[in-house]
């Protein structure tokens, strides 16, 4: 049986920018990385240390070679929020793109996009 989400796989184009993207504008830290030193980086970054899932950032292209059949289209991700409104702020004044906030019958959502123009959902956190 499963017992939890470990780690989330996101395909990136460029993992430096990737990384500073979830640092910089979302406050991530890097949990940990590594590399087998034959072109198979993979760097992981979570909201926290010690959090249950992370969001593992992997070589589009690596990846790509390794496994054609793939698929490496960006996940749906829901992240939650205590603090809703201050991070669509937070967001927008770090010139991320945001959309706006719509409510829903679960609760206020909106999206944003990376680096790479992958979007993602945050829900308030009731």
């Amino acid at each position: 049986m499963l017992s939890k989400v470990g780690q989330i796989m996101l395909y990136v184009n460029n993992q430096e920018e990737s990384v500073n993207f979830w640092k910089e504008k979302l406050g991530f830290v890097v949990v940990s990385e590594e590399n087998n030193g034959k072109g198979m980086r993979w760097i992981e970054v979570g909201p926290k240390e010690g959090v249950e899932t992370t969001i593992v950032l992997h070589n589009k292209e690596v990846v790509a070679k390794m496994s054609p059949d793939l698929n490496l289209d960006p996940p749906s991700l829901m992240f939650f929020t205590d603090h809703f409104e201050q991070l669509h702020r937070d967001l927008l004044n770090r010139k991320v793109t945001v959309g706006e906030i719509v409510p829903m019958p679960t609760g206020r959502v909106f999206n944003f996009a990376d680096n790479e123009d992958q979007y993602f959902a945050v829900m308030e956190n009731k």
